[in-house]
């Protein structure tokens, strides 16, 4: 026991100089950042920790006092973090989120987006046809409650009216782009929420969504008046449709990396596809937060056809770019 004390005794003597000078460094970092050493004192930040590392290695390999291995393994955990962890602010993070990884996860899923793309303008396609030929389809998609005297028994001068009065029409009108803002966000959750069960709930969603824009289109077509209801539509359904899409693309990935893992486990195919998905989803809900924006505002103030097509086609080119832009590098 004697001959034990005396090495842990000497161990220590020999090496506590570097060990309070790395404790000292990493309580100056973590009361003020990495601002407070200078760049001799970072450089020796790295050189301190492998010291501290090689002293806990030697300690646990001779069974030395075990209050000294307790104290070397906390001072080289808190020094990993320094070394090896990220050391980015929030803004920084969010930055980097906005440049890179939301871009990059997006363009990771383009298969993916253009199926989920090509469904839902299949389902409004559908529709669209159905309720062109027969206006008793209409009532199929759009139910009464939600169409709000918007269906096939509606004049025509009372659809012009809903596209641009502000009067009675106007709280009516909002109150069917407030449930289709709700129904979209809530398709977006639930198709990336329901990815998992091999894409079908997902695929069924992104279908049944385009029905309700092809059914309404239908209506007002009808009339003559689908050029008016596009721009009423489309001066924020570019970005609200596109982040349904997107979301549908999330749920895509993950159901097609449970049926097809490949040579990992369906469990890590899935976590790998839920990472991505779930940064895929962090900008859908910027995405929808800038639709209603447009929807709340530009829709209601803007009342020329032409430029609220101009303002959707605007929006279209911008996603487009911002999302689809080859980018140099990657976020630290």
């Amino acid at each position: 026991m004697a001959e034990l004390q005396l090495k842990s005794h000497r161990f220590r003597a020999e090496r506590e100089a570097d060990w309070r000078r790395l404790e000292a460094l990493l309580s100056r970092v973590e009361r003020g950042g990495p601002r407070r050493l200078t760049r001799d004192e970072l450089v020796e930040m790295p050189v301190l920790y492998r010291q501290a590392l090689s002293s806990l290695s030697v300690a646990r390999a001779i069974s030395l006092d075990q209050h000294l291995v307790a104290y070397l393994e906390s001072l080289c955990t808190r020094a990993y973090f320094f070394v090896y962890g990220t050391r980015s602010r929030p803004l920084e993070r969010l930055a980097g989120f906005f440049s890179h990884e939301w871009p990059g996860a997006v363009q990771g899923l383009w298969r993916e987006t253009l199926v989920s793309g090509l469904l839902m303008i299949t389902g409004a396609i559908t529709a669209f046809l159905l309720v062109s030929r027969d206006p008793d389809w209409f009532e199929g998609f759009i139910p009464q409650a939600l169409a709000s005297g918007r269906d096939p028994t509606a004049t025509t001068a009372f659809l012009r009216e809903t596209l641009y009065k502000t009067a009675d029409a106007h709280e009516a009108l909002s109150t069917l782009a407030t449930f289709l803002f709700t129904h979209n966000a809530q398709i977006a959750i639930f198709a990336f929420a329901l990815g998992f069960a091999l894409c079908l709930p997902t695929a069924a969603l992104m279908v049944f969504n385009g029905t309700m824009l092809g059914a309404f289109l239908a209506l007002f077509a009808s009339r003559g008046l689908a050029f008016q209801a596009t721009g009423w539509l489309l001066i924020h359904g570019v970005t609200e449709l596109f982040a349904v899409t997107l979301a549908g693309a999330a749920g895509f990935s993950i159901g097609w990396a449970v049926a097809f893992p490949g040579e990992r486990s369906r469990v890590d195919a899935a976590a790998d596809a839920g990472r991505r998905g779930a940064t895929v989803m962090g900008g859908v809900i910027v995405m929808l937060f800038v639709a209603g924006l447009l929807e709340g505002f530009a829709r209601q103030l803007i009342r020329d056809d032409i430029v609220r097509l101009a303002i959707a086609g605007a929006s279209a080119v911008a996603w487009g770019l911002y999302l689809y832009l080859p980018r140099r590098g990657r976020p630290a």
